[in-house]
């Protein structure tokens, strides 16, 4: 790391907690690059789809607690 980057670095790490959110979130929008509006399509075409199974009673939803020990499961086997 750079003296330069290290001193703003030093800067940003004594802005209010809100502040330095903030900041990592900019810089860390930056680095995405340019939106990807065929995934972002094809990202709401899939939600669409999905909720209107959901509306027709095609699929039914899990509850997030037994998903997630379901997984905590699967990664404790590991």
């Amino acid at each position: 790391m750079s003296d330069e980057t290290r001193h703003l670095l030093d800067e940003a790490l004594r802005l209010p907690l809100a502040e330095r959110a903030e900041f990592a979130a900019e810089l860390l929008a930056s680095m995405d690059g340019a939106p990807d509006v065929d995934a972002e399509q094809a990202w709401a075409a899939e939600i669409s789809r999905r909720a209107e199974r959901a509306i027709r009673g095609e699929s039914r939803g899990r509850d997030a607690n037994e998903v997630l020990a379901e997984i905590e499961l699967k990664l404790r086997l590991r």
